[in-house]
């Protein structure tokens, strides 16, 4: 998504790896990891996600705790 702002340059990314499971509309779901959170002017949190074989880069998008599930990063 083009937010019209190069968040990989921006002070206010937090650089992480989180683990996640994305679940999608069809029912499927996949794993992956966010490697960055960003927060806009509207208070609204942004994820750069990516999705495991996928085959396609990661890419900053809305969170969304209904459709993607944060995983232990550390262990249970």
């Amino acid at each position: 998504m083009d937010l019209g702002v190069d968040l990989d340059a921006e002070p206010g990314v937090e650089r992480v790896y989180q683990p996640v499971e994305v679940h999608f509309g069809d029912g499927t779901w996949a794993l992956g990891r966010i490697s960055g959170w960003w927060q806009d002017a509207a208070g609204r949190r942004w994820c750069r996600l990516r999705v495991a074989r996928s085959g396609r880069p990661a890419r900053w998008e809305p969170f969304d705790p209904a459709r993607v599930v944060l995983l232990p990063a550390g262990g249970v």
